[in-house]
């Protein structure tokens, strides 16, 4: 059994993609746009978890046992807005780690994403997604000094 991806509902593809790749450096490796069903998949991966792995899936293209976010943006019908979205928390989190916690949160402080938990403690922070989805960023290795 190999873990495939974690999929999140999302309201506004451009914001998201900003979030995901242009924020937390996430690459897109797929798109995939459904007419008959309304909806768009975009598939996303880590660069470091994209180099670490082996071999690719030749029926899917994707590095196997690669973990990947699939983003879902469902269409709205021709006479409404984008699907409203409930602030659930029956999914929890997603989590990456990151080579400089302070850094990582700075860069995406300057882009308006908000941090509901500061890196305080060197180690970890937490922060949401356009679609309030809660992200949470772990220092790789040791902690980092803490900043006062």
């Amino acid at each position: 059994m190999n873990f495939l991806h974690t999929m999140l509902r999302i309201t506004n593809i451009k914001e998201s993609l900003d979030f995901y790749c242009g924020g937390l450096g996430l690459k897109e490796l797929r798109r995939y746009e459904n007419e008959e069903g309304r909806f768009t998949l975009i598939f996303l991966a880590s660069h470091e978890d994209i180099d670490r792995a082996a071999a690719f899936d030749n029926e899917t293209s994707f590095p196997i046992g690669l973990p990947m976010i699939e983003l879902t943006f469902n269409w709205p019908s021709k006479d409404s807005d984008a699907e409203p979205l409930e602030g659930g928390r029956n999914f929890g989190h997603i989590a990456y780690q990151v080579d400089n916690i302070y850094d990582t949160c700075e860069r995406l402080l300057k882009r308006g994403v908000m941090i509901s938990r500061p890196p305080r403690d060197g180690r970890m922070a937490f922060v949401k997604s356009p679609d309030n989805i809660s992200v949470e960023l772990l220092q790789k290795g040791k902690s980092l000094p803490i900043k006062t």
